[in-house]
């Protein structure tokens, strides 16, 4: 007897493209393949038109006209592209091969718009560059420039021999800079990396198989590498208007200004205080010669003007100037404000020491700030107009005791004291053990005071000291009052 015979077929899968519209542009990749292959479809939109994206049942599945992804089943994808407004260009991407990897950016922009397109090699590729009509026209993967004319660019793909480890590099986000260094090396090899931000952003960090904020970064290619370097925009912070509080290095609200000491001295600027003349003590105007309670051991030279309420020296007129002097100090401390300037940040959880900053609005999360675990560096990376906000609704602590315990506040790589602000919600203390550098303008509610009485060794503010209420006292203390 003849044994039945049972027969079984497998159904090869298959990717099936389509165009919308039909005059849109072609695709290519469509076929029969194997269950779990690797499959690339690449779309090439018509003279007129943009690439828009590939679709599987009415789901976007790629922005990239190259789109890669492995066999599972039947694929029926639609490759979607736009009519190009009269009044706008097109930026065509491809790869090359069409396997080495996928683009991001295509379609249509307005004539001078700014645009960042971007290359991301698959498994097995590094990128090389982007090319326009042959030439060379970028070597990073995220690639800016500003839209002149209709763009077609191929991102370029290596594939990486055996014997070599490929270092990919990317930028978060793609419009936040572009970086060097990616391709492929040989085992052992240092390769320098370097992330360039693009206007309005700035470099921040390396992330992914690298960590830290030096740039350019040295990597040593042990493995394959893939490294992003991540940006963050620039954050444009106006500066307050002082008005006619910007006259004063030292402001005592209605509660005066003492000196202590032979060696305090206020440059380019004034003191005052809407309190009466006796109130000033241990100062000399260095315009008018008047006198403010001096004594041989407290002598403090005020290369400006004291203006103060009367009696004598103090005027009606120095009053008035006085008073106008604390409300455009008032509005000034209203306006940085966490109410006015939110979102500020707390990086040492309150303590400043031992950190570089870079501009911004800073927050105390516990309302004090201090400045006792080294030194605080604000770096104005360049621009001339960055500027810090500080902001605690208590206290504000520079230095601790001791000879040795003096901290400084430093400005590098262009920053500016007249930039820098501090918001004091209480009492603000600069370093009681004498000495050190403070910068920027101080506006506090309670009360500024340098050093402690018998300290010999200078202090120094390279900018203001305001206070709204309470007084401002000072030993052998030097205030240079920045120029706005």
């Amino acid at each position: 007897m003849v044994a039945d015979y049972v027969w079984s077929f497998t159904t090869i899968p298959q990717t099936t493209l389509s165009v919308n519209p039909a005059i849109g542009g072609t695709v290519t990749g469509a076929g029969v393949f194997a269950q779990g292959s690797t499959v690339t479809v690449a779309a090439l939109p018509s003279t007129g038109y943009a690439f828009t994206n590939f679709t599987e049942n009415g789901n976007v599945v790629s922005t990239s006209s190259s789109y890669q992804f492995t066999m599972a089943g039947n694929k029926t994808l639609v490759a979607n592209f736009m009519l190009i407004p009269p009044a706008q260009f097109a930026i065509v991407l491809s790869s090359l091969p069409v396997a080495g990897g996928t683009t991001n950016g295509s379609g249509a922009f307005n004539a001078g718009s700014t645009v960042t397109v971007s290359a991301n090699p698959n498994n097995g590729y590094t990128f090389v560059n982007w090319t326009d009509n042959g030439n060379v026209a970028s070597t990073s993967s995220s690639y800016q420039f500003v839209l002149t004319a209709n763009r077609t660019l191929i991102a370029h793909f290596l594939a990486i021999p055996a014997s070599q480890f490929a270092l990919v590099l990317n930028s978060s986000p793609a419009a936040g800079g572009s970086t060097t260094g990616s391709g492929a090396y040989n085992s052992g090899t240092n390769v320098s990396v370097t992330a360039t931000a693009n206007p309005g952003y700035s470099f921040t960090s390396w992330s992914g198989d690298a960590s830290g904020s030096n740039n350019p970064l040295t990597v040593t290619m042990n493995a394959n590498k893939n490294i992003t370097a991540n940006f963050a925009p620039i954050v444009v912070i106006i500066p307050p208007a002082l008005g006619t509080a910007a006259l004063f290095g030292a402001f005592g609200g209605n509660a005066g200004i003492t000196n202590q000491g032979l060696n305090t001295v206020i440059n380019n600027g004034s003191i005052g205080t809407t309190a009466a003349a006796t109130l000033i003590t241990g100062f000399h105007d260095g315009t008018s010669g008047d006198i403010y309670t001096e004594t041989p051991l407290n002598t403090g030279n005020v290369t400006g003007r004291i203006y103060t309420a009367p009696p004598a020296p103090g005027t009606a007129t120095s009053f008035a100037i006085a008073q106008q002097g604390l409300l455009d100090a008032t509005v000034a401390y209203n306006s940085i404000s966490p109410a006015s300037k939110p979102g500020g940040i707390d990086p040492g959880a309150g303590e400043l020491g031992g950190l570089t900053l870079a501009p911004g609005v800073y927050k105390s999360a516990a309302g004090t700030f201090k400045i006792t675990n080294g030194n605080l560096v604000l770096d104005a990376k360049g621009d001339p107009n960055a500027t810090w906000i500080f902001q605690t609704a208590a206290g504000l602590t520079v230095g601790i005791a001791g000879p040795e315990g003096a901290r400084s506040v430093s400005l590098i790589n262009g920053g500016q004291a007249k930039n820098v602000f501090w918001y004091v919600g209480s009492a603000a203390t600069i370093n009681a053990a004498g000495g050190g550098i403070m910068t920027g303008t101080i506006i506090s509610s309670a009360g500024v005071t340098f050093s402690t009485a018998g300290n010999a060794v200078q202090t120094v503010l390279n900018g203001r000291a305001i206070s709204l209420v309470a007084s401002v006292t000072m030993v052998n203390t030097t205030i240079n009052v920045p120029s706005n």
